[in-house]
C-alpha cells in the first residue's frame, strides 16, 4: 500500500524513510486548533487524526500518517516559539526540569484508520543564561516545539530521557513500524 506522510517537517520526512523507503510527503493545510478543555497530553492525537484524514481525502488507496508533536510542562504544551524572547523564556521554564514530550500518530486508510501517542520524559540540565542567549542566537529552538531540538545542539541541554529519543524528534519510528505491520499495511 502506497504510504504518505501528512507533513513537511524534514526531521519527520527523514525518519519516516526508516520506515518506509517510498513514502510521499503531503503536509496538511489544515487549522491546528484544538477542542476547549481537551487535556494537554490528548492534543497531539487529535491533530494527528485531523491532518490524516484531510490529506486522506486526496490519497484515497494511500494509508497517510498524521502526527503532532508537543512538549509539556506543569500541564501547559509549549508549542513553537512566537520569538527569540519566547524561545528563551521556554528554556528558562525547562532548565533543571523534566517535561513530557507526547507524540500523536494517526494512521487513515480507506475503511477506517488507528492513532496512538507515544510519551518521553526529557530532563534538562541546569541552564545559565549565556548558554540559553547562545542556543537562540544559533536559530536552532525557533521552529521547534518547546523551544529545542534534542538532535541537534539542544542535545547538549538534555540531561537524560526516558523513553524513545525518535519520539521527541517528532516520529515515534519503532512503534509506527510495528503498528503499520500489526494492520498488514507494511511487510517486516
Amino acid at each position: 500500500m502506497k504510504i504518505v506522510l501528512a507533513s513537511a517537517s524534514p526531521r519527520r520526512v527523514e525518519l519516516i524513510k526508516t520506515v518506509a523507503p517510498e513514502c510521499v510527503c503531503a503536509p496538511a493545510d489544515i487549522e491546528e486548533i484544538t477542542p476547549d478543555g481537551m487535556p494537554p497530553e490528548e492534543c497531539p492525537a487529535y491533530l494527528a487524526e485531523q491532518k490524516a484524514k484531510a490529506v486522506a481525502a486526496r490519497f484515497p488507496d494511500a494509508a497517510v500518517i498524521g502526527c503532532d508533536t508537543v512538549v509539556i510542562i506543569d500541564g501547559e504544551v509549549l508549542g513553537k516559539p512566537r520569538d527569540e524572547a519566547d524561545a528563551a523564556e521556554m528554556l528558562r521554564r525547562l532548565s533543571g526540569r523534566t517535561h513530557v514530550v507526547v507524540t500523536g500518530v494517526y494512521v487513515a486508510f480507506a475503511g477506517g484508520g488507528f492513532g496512538f501517542s507515544e510519551h518521553t520524559d526529557v530532563e534538562f540540565r541546569r541552564l545559565r543564561e549565556e548558554e540559553i542567549a547562545d542556543y537562540v542566537a544559533s536559530g536552532e529552538p525557533m521552529d521547534k516545539a518547546g523551544a529545542y531540538g534534542i538532535q541537534g545542539v539542544g542535545s547538549t541541554l538534555v540531561r537524560r530521557i526516558n523513553g524513545d529519543f525518535y519520539n521527541v524528534m517528532g516520529l515515534p519510528v519503532a512503534r509506527l513500524k510495528e503498528e503499520l505491520f500489526n494492520e498488514h499495511i507494511i511487510s517486516r
